[in-house]
């Protein structure tokens, strides 16, 4: 009988393996899934599969299904986008972010928050609606049909307020309004009491690889002139970012 080695630790195997399992399924799996896989208990895989999460080596879908985040592809990308984005945040006193294109989510990579106390935060790693949040659409828009529907499909269009578009005719019609116009919007879409305004980074190929918004509380909203002023404001970040990785 073989014995066993003092120093192994099989919580950290389990871990690993969970890892694994999840980066090889080529869509977001559930949990028991990956419990069944594990062949541990509900408690235990809650643990380990929590402590992943909270490390950000995993993260969930708005119907709780798990996914591995690949980051290191979009550093050059926040490198390019670093002083345009606090450029554009500096000159509003608002939040500004960037959000990128992965293989099936969309996800914030870079955030510069606002200096006032009453503001829209965002957060690096922050999984994005592609039905709510204006990132997530300016980028979602700017894809290939099929892989536009993955990244619907793959988050689901889950309801945040009343305003949210959940409905599939309504969700495409406004990825063709935002592809006209060369800009998204999030009206009260993801939260309440919030706007937010993002534009596509482009290739070459038109196709979006990340997106760039600036995100304010409705009191400090004021009309069609500030609207405006900060898409166009948004717009040439997005345009200067694009430059820089060109």
């Amino acid at each position: 009988m073989k014995k066993e080695d003092p120093y192994f630790s099989r919580a950290v195997e389990k871990a690993m393996l969970a890892l694994e399992f999840v980066r090889q399924t080529p869509e977001p799996v559930a949990f028991t899934e990956i419990t069944t896989k594990l062949g541990l208990t509900k408690a235990s895989a809650f643990r380990l599969i929590y402590t992943l999460e909270a490390l950000h080596y995993l993260a969930k879908t708005a119907d709780g299904r798990y996914f591995a985040p690949q980051r290191s592809q979009h550093q050059e990308l926040v490198q390019a986008a670093a002083e345009p984005l606090e450029r554009l945040s500096m000159e509003y006193r608002e939040t500004a972010s960037l959000a990128a294109l992965f293989d099936n989510h969309i996800e914030v990579v870079a955030v510069c928050e606002s200096p006032q106390l009453m503001r829209m935060g965002n957060t690096a790693g922050r999984i994005l609606p592609p039905n709510a949040s204006s990132l997530g659409k300016a980028i979602t828009a700017f894809q290939e049909p099929e892989i536009a529907e993955k990244l619907v499909r793959s988050y689901g269009t889950h309801c945040f307020t009343p305003n949210t578009i959940t409905d599939e005719i309504a969700l495409r019609e406004e990825f063709a309004q935002i592809r006209d116009r060369g800009y998204a919007e999030d009206m009260e879409e993801s939260i309440p009491g919030g706007r937010c305004f993002a534009a596509p980074v482009l290739l070459n190929n038109g196709h979006a690889i990340a997106a760039v918004s600036l995100s304010m509380p409705l009191l400090r909203f004021h009309g069609e002139a500030q609207r405006q002023a900060i898409l166009t404001a948004v717009r040439d970040t997005a345009k200067a970012i694009e430059q820089r990785l060109a």
